[in-house]
């Protein structure tokens, strides 16, 4: 599993409204199934608010592309099951997981966020890309 608290750059970085969204992803082979075409990839989300004012996440949506052009949209409330409240300067991790009919693909995406006074703005998950590692047979 990837893991933000490394040295190593993320796949996916994009600050909105002083909002950074960084993204590491990797592939599951315990978790994939390639002899039914099914490739599955885990990714950590490091969501940390950089502003002055308190923020809720409120909804996500992805737009995950395969290999073949194929484009699946997932809409829905918060992430895992939480809609967290960020003070200034806190941040809010957690994992998920994408399948794919195909080795490789991409996803990118917004989240919906909502200040203490109301105003509702949407965040940008910047475009990273989903690869599995090959093998020789």
């Amino acid at each position: 599993m990837p893991d933000l608290g490394s040295d190593s750059a993320p796949l996916s970085e994009a600050v909105t409204d002083d909002i950074r969204v960084e993204v590491m992803a990797s592939y599951s082979p315990e978790n994939s199934r390639p002899l039914e075409g099914e490739w599955v990839f885990q990714y950590t989300v490091r969501i940390t608010n950089q502003s002055t004012s308190t923020v809720q996440l409120l909804g996500r949506h992805w737009v995950i592309t395969d290999a073949a052009d194929q484009t699946e949209e997932v809409r829905g409330p918060g992430v895992v099951g939480k809609q967290p409240v960020l003070a200034p300067g806190e941040s809010f991790k957690y994992s998920s997981w994408c399948p794919l009919k195909t080795t490789t693909g991409m996803m990118r995406g917004t989240y919906e966020m909502a200040r203490t006074d109301g105003s509702h703005f949407d965040i940008e998950i910047a475009p990273f890309a989903l690869r599995a590692r090959y093998t020789v047979h």
